[in-house]
């Protein structure tokens, strides 16, 4: 069991994610986010688990943690493991996912004699899911668990949001849980997201349209092309780039009506995230698949629907929590991809 724990520090060791956090005009409120691995493809399926399921957490040496029996249903993508859900919502409307946080994040130490209240950090957004319905709440009852890293090297933090369009980020340094409320509605991984807000100060010159002509020693000076005025907006693939990116992304995005149109508008803003597997490993060692970004996947909190693409293929597909009956339905997972390959639309000219 414990061999099968450890596997998830080698893979998510190299794991990167930028979320973003939009609203409707219809007040349907949407939470969005790509997760990458650059070393191999991550075992990753959906999970559907029902009210009244026992689950127990792993620890550092096994299936020994804390115990607990599910309070809501809850609909969620997992990685490595099905019991390793990285992004999910509840059927009350709460949403959880987390987000590697290297070198920044340091979890209490493992006890043996506090086993019965250890929980894993990569169990975590199952754990609150399948407790709680609103952030107070969460914020009350993990008061009572100790959080453990289950790998040295995959160190995260969390995103929690609920439908009313609030949102906060729980980060463990030193063993001490930090909540700050989430208002930018962006986070990425290390350093802290209070960096990253306040490197946001850096940027202070960036706005959506063109730049006007200036007066330079003599010359004019005329854009060379539109978006003139987001000169400057990095491109890159670290955190500290993806966070400033999104945050101007989603600050100029047009509002949409309905969830369903900003899902969609979600997808399109979360392509420029999409990671190349060519930028991340020296030339002829780049292994065999797609893209680093392995799913990206966009959840309506409002109306109750979890969606989601992969770098297999971009098909958007659906599961709506409102057609689950959760007090009958059986715990269950399976393949983001029932077959690993693109779905084609052929056009026939006649």
């Amino acid at each position: 069991m414990l061999g099968a724990v450890a596997i998830c520090g080698g893979v998510m060791a190299a794991s990167a994610c930028t979320g973003i956090s939009l609203k409707a005009n219809d007040g349907s409120y949407v939470q969005a986010r790509t997760i990458e691995n650059a070393n191999e493809p991550l075992p990753s399926e959906y999970v559907i688990i029902p009210r009244g399921e026992e689950i127990t957490s792993f620890t550092p040496v096994g299936k020994n943690g804390l115990t607990y029996k599910v309070k809501y249903g809850v609909v969620g993508l997992s990685v490595v493991r099905k019991e390793f859900i990285a992004e999910g919502m509840n059927e009350a409307g709460l949403s959880a996912g987390l987000f590697f946080f290297p070198k920044y994040g340091s979890y209490m130490p493992y006890d043996a004699t506090k086993s019965a209240q250890t929980l894993g950090d990569l169990q975590v957004p199952t754990w609150i899911l399948a407790n709680f319905a609103t952030i107070d709440e969460l914020k009350e009852g993990i008061k009572n668990v100790r959080i453990v890293g289950l790998d040295k090297t995959a160190v995260v933090h969390w995103r929690i949001g609920e439908k009313s369009g609030r949102q906060v980020v729980l980060e463990i340094v030193n063993g001490r849980l930090h909540f700050y409320e989430n208002t930018v509605g962006v986070l990425t991984n290390a350093p802290g997201f209070q960096w990253h807000v306040t490197n946001l100060n850096n940027y202070v010159n960036l706005r959506a349209g063109s730049a006007a002509d200036e007066r330079l020693s003599g010359v004019t000076l005329s854009p060379l092309g539109g978006s003139s005025a987001m000169l400057g907006l990095p491109g890159d693939a670290t955190s500290p780039s993806r966070f400033v990116r999104a945050a101007f992304l989603k600050a100029t995005a047009p509002v949409q009506a309905t969830g369903f149109d900003t899902i969609l508008l979600a997808f399109h803003l979360l392509n420029n995230f999409d990671v190349p597997i060519g930028i991340e490993h020296p030339a002829g060692q780049v292994p065999n698949m797609p893209s680093a970004t392995q799913w990206t996947s966009a959840i309506d909190l409002t109306n109750g629907k979890v969606y989601y693409k992969t770098m297999y293929n971009n098909a958007i597909r659906c599961i709506d929590l409102t057609k689950i009956d959760f007090g009958n339905v059986a715990y269950q997972s399976h393949p983001l991809d029932r077959e690993q390959r693109q779905t084609i639309e052929h056009i026939l000219i006649r």
